[in-house]
């Protein structure tokens, strides 16, 4: 990656008021996150890219469109599926959110016995409790980590194998409970080690800021 790209260079990314004209006059009020550290937040930072993380960025961007809107990021570190249903699904609900992000899977898939049929329970119950309590659901098929230079090279083939699995299921389930779906696994530099962090596991300011771009494209769909 050039040292001169910028988020205001970078053609993946947002446009200057791009984001004002996407989200104009969207519908929503509440917000809440529900996940593990995708959602927390734990990209590392990229010079020339906002250190604001992926969630907070989207919130940030629904309330500058719509002043007064009401956010809260209940993500985690460390978390499985079971885990953040247990813990957030509750809270969450009882926010009364009319969006929710719900990202969560990662830390399983991360695992040689990832169980894909338990995690896509999970995510069921969550999307489906959510939904049936009237908020619009972001799901998303994240970038495919197993590309990181940081992923020693005997692990890569399983964890891409496992990642892209965890996607194909996550979209399967978007189709079938219908949620706004953000599909980055198959995005044009999902390959690009400058998205990656040094640990193998997150994102840089970079992957953030693209996810961001294509997480509010999403949401202009419905939002007019």
């Amino acid at each position: 990656m050039p040292s001169t790209l910028t988020e205001s260079t970078d053609p993946y990314c947002l446009r200057p008021g791009e984001a004002a004209e996407l989200l104009r006059g969207h519908p929503w009020r509440r917000f809440v996150a529900l996940g593990d550290s995708v959602v927390e937040g734990m990209c590392e930072p990229t010079p020339g890219y906002p250190d604001v993380q992926w969630a907070d960025r989207v919130a940030a961007e629904l309330a500058a469109a719509r002043p007064g809107l009401a956010y809260r990021n209940l993500g985690r570190r460390g978390l499985r599926a079971h885990q953040v249903r247990a813990d957030q699904l509750a809270p969450a609900l009882a926010f009364e959110p009319d969006l929710a992000l719900v990202v969560c899977g990662g830390n399983d898939a991360f695992h040689p016995a990832y169980d894909a049929a338990a995690v896509d329970a999970e995510l069921t119950a969550m999307i489906s409790a959510l939904r049936g309590a009237g908020a619009d659901v972001i799901t998303v098929g994240m970038f495919d980590v197993s590309h990181s230079p940081a992923v020693p090279e005997p692990l890569r083939a399983g964890l891409a194998e496992r990642m892209r699995r965890l996607s194909a299921h996550t979209a399967r389930l978007a189709e079938r409970l219908g949620t706004l779906h953000v599909h980055l696994t198959d995005h044009p530099l999902t390959a690009d080690p400058s998205l990656y962090s040094s640990d193998g596991r997150h994102g840089s300011a970079r992957s953030d800021a693209i996810a961001t771009a294509e997480t509010l494209r999403r949401l202009s769909t419905h939002s007019h």
